[in-house]
């Protein structure tokens, strides 16, 4: 009894401080559970932040895993802040992984208490040469996140995913393993398919403006010119003058179409067009994939490859 009382007053303190505490007490007696790990099926509880790491570990964890993602189609991880919902997923999981590189940058201070407390706490992006990521002027120093846009740099992500699973449940570390070699696999399939998609554009149509520079990693790996109208960070916003600075690029370079982002508002980029008198190629996704289940031209959206195969047809197919 007074270990239950001692683990229920450690979890009052973190959650006063993680800043969800009213959340939690205006909360009770309403909140069910939400994770589907039920007892008895020996799966491991996961729980992930964005779309795109809930996707990688179910890539890795297959069936031996239940995973909870936090942020779902059309959020911004950006702005994203823990709810008091979000610390009860992440206190009954046995594995939490995210992003990393400040792309949840205000959850650092949750996943930081957390992996204090002792639970299993994991930065997909720890596994990547630190020389291969780019690091913006405006980003404050630190390293571009959106790095799943340059498919190779996320396969590297797998690493992380196969070794905390495996360290979480070591007789399961064959599985993850052998499941982690077929991701890496798929992912270099889906990297060959983009090269090639991409290279359907000739090389002075492939400008890609969009809402905020999420894009550099893409344009790296695929040849794209990347115009963001705000910075790394959605925080960030754009004023009048980088709005007429993009209206006079998009008319000197002759860009063909912009693009809107699913996580991000699209007024501004409306406006765009409207001033630079060019047409909106369609909504391509950025910080979170699209909606599970939803299927176009044959693939999910609400997966890896169908986010990277939806962005790149409709991108080629507007600015051809």
């Amino acid at each position: 009894m007074l270990r239950a009382m001692k683990w229920g007053w450690d979890f009052l303190r973190f959650a006063f401080a993680c800043g969800v505490l009213p959340a939690l007490l205006m909360g009770c007696g309403e909140r069910t559970r939400t994770d589907t790990a039920l007892p008895g099926t020996g799966r491991l509880r996961v729980t992930a932040t964005t779309s795109m790491v809930a996707d990688l570990v179910k890539q890795v964890g297959g069936d031996r895993v239940d995973v909870t993602g936090l942020m779902g189609p059309g959020v911004d991880p950006h702005l994203y802040k823990a709810s008091a919902s979000d610390v009860t997923k992440l206190q009954e999981a046995d594995v939490i992984f995210y992003s990393g590189l400040y792309l949840e940058g205000k959850m650092d201070e949750v996943f930081s208490r957390m992996t204090k407390a002792g639970k299993r706490v994991h930065a997909v992006t720890d596994a990547i040469p630190r020389e291969k990521l780019l690091h913006p002027a405006t980003f404050n120093g630190h390293a571009d996140p959106h790095v799943w846009f340059e498919v190779p740099l996320w396969a590297q992500c797998v690493d992380v995913v196969v070794k905390g699973l495996g360290d979480a449940r070591p007789a399961d570390r064959e599985y993850f393993t052998q499941r982690g070699t077929e991701a890496r696999k798929a992912m270099a399939e889906l990297h060959e398919w983009a090269l090639k998609r991409a290279a359907e554009l000739e090389k002075e149509k492939r400008v890609l403006i969009t809402s905020h520079d999420a894009f550099s990693y893409f344009g790296r790996a695929y040849g794209f010119q990347v115009v963001g109208l705000q910075g790394i960070s959605t925080v960030t916003e754009s004023s009048l003058a980088d709005m007429s600075k993009m209206v006079e690029f998009i008319k000197k370079n002759g860009v063909q179409a912009i693009f809107i982002e699913s996580s991000v508002p699209p007024n501004t980029i409306k406006r765009i067009s409207e001033d630079a008198g060019v047409k909106i190629g369609g909504e391509i996704f950025s910080d979170a994939m699209g909606t599970p289940g939803k299927i176009e031209n044959g693939y999910d959206l609400g997966t890896y490859p169908g986010m990277i195969k939806h962005n790149l047809n409709t991108i080629v197919n507007a600015l051809k």
